[in-house]
């Protein structure tokens, strides 16, 4: 069996959960099965049973603020002219799934549109993109509606492509995002990462891009009250706009660290295990990749209660869920969970256990080759 995997984001380039999604996800189905990715950037590199091709956007697109949907419309053609001899095609997020839907027409295989989230529950990107904001949502809608099966990473994340999409519930799937169960596991901060960042001892995490949708707003209003040194690793902003006013609001702070850059997955992972707590504030997260990071290292967690996190973080048992955009309830738990050596040890160790048990990639692979077999005639 042969699958062909179209997206935005395949390493080196990854910035967001669905590039670590399908990062995993296709190394565990190479063991399984042969995988071709088509990807936006330069790659270009060919295993035993793992290729991977790299495409650019056409310069002559670009200076328009909607140029970047254009750009992602021209890597969606380009990645047809290379013969496509896969039995399925699977595609991520509305960066692929223009894509996905020509080659179901093109070269006559299933076609499986996986949703990392929404475009009509991001409307913030309309700062971004211009009216190409409303081109993007228009191939989402064409592609989820077109495919022959939809994942979605979240019971949650099912009611909602039901809410904006015209789809019979049995064409969608739920399967979870995982885990590399063996690389994330908790391992101590080295003392050349704390003192090139300047770490404190005790420190809280956010990991996540400067965009609205993460809520970094909230933890960095929160600062005031919490007695402790606070760690953004943030990078890879939408727009520039928001990315300065939040560069302005942690100015006003005196105990913020802000990691501009994009680090080493061990690096992360060693934030991840020091953090005595990890924040995730975000206002919409259809499933939340980082919490499970945390929970990897044995970190509670202190998320807002939205989308996929639900799904996730149990509240009491692997962590504390508060209110969206609730700052007073981000620093009334955090501060809870600090002076609790007990109860932040006791949720770290459940949370890595929950993990081990739900949330493998071998599982997850597993699942995602079953769907194909049911497809292909």
């Amino acid at each position: 069996m042969k699958v062909t995997m179209m997206a935005k984001e395949y390493p080196p380039y990854v910035y967001g959960g669905a590039g670590v999604h399908l990062r995993y996800l296709a190394q565990e189905l190479s063991k399984i099965m042969d995988v071709d990715i088509r990807c936006f950037g330069d790659q270009n590199s060919s295993a035993d049973s793992l290729k991977v091709k790299g495409y650019k956007g056409w310069e002559a697109l670009k200076g328009k603020k909607f140029s970047p949907t254009l750009e992602t419309l021209s890597v969606n053609l380009l990645a047809q002219m290379e013969e496509i001899d896969s039995d399925v095609v699977h595609t991520h997020t509305w960066y692929g799934h223009f894509g996905g839907l020509m080659a179901k027409i093109l070269y006559d295989i299933p076609f499986v549109a996986t949703c990392h989230s929404l475009e009509p529950l991001r409307p913030w990107k309309e700062d971004q993109l211009g009216h190409g904001y409303q081109l993007s949502t228009w191939t989402e809608k064409i592609g989820i509606e077109s495919a022959d099966k939809v994942i979605a990473v979240s019971n949650l994340m099912k009611q909602d492509i039901l809410k904006f999409f015209n789809i019979k519930p049995e064409k969608i799937e739920v399967i979870y995002n995982g885990v590399d169960l063996n690389k994330w596991k908790y391992t101590p901060l080295n003392a050349k990462l704390k003192k090139e960042y300047g770490i404190a001892d005790d420190y809280i995490l956010f990991v996540g891009r400067p965009t609205p949708q993460k809520g970094m707003e909230y933890l960095i209003d929160a600062a005031d009250d919490i007695p402790c040194q606070i760690v953004l690793g943030a990078t890879g902003a939408d727009t520039k706009d928001y990315e300065d006013a939040m560069t302005k609001k942690v100015a006003k702070k005196k105990n913020i660290v802000w990691i501009h850059k994009l680090l080493k997955e061990e690096e992360y992972i060693q934030l991840y295990s020091s953090a005595k707590v990890f924040v995730c504030p975000s206002i919409y997260e259809p499933f939340g990749i980082i919490n499970l990071e945390a929970m990897s290292c044995k970190t509670p967690v202190v998320a807002s209660a939205t989308g996929g996190i639900l799904e996730v973080v149990l509240p009491e048992e692997t962590g504390i869920l508060v209110e969206p955009k609730n700052s007073k309830q981000i620093a009334d738990s955090v501060n809870r969970l600090l002076k609790d050596d007990n109860l932040r040890k006791k949720l770290g160790e459940n949370s890595r256990a929950r993990v081990e048990k739900y949330f493998s990639w071998e599982n997850i692979a597993g699942q995602t080759k079953k769907l194909y077999e049911g497809l292909i005639k």
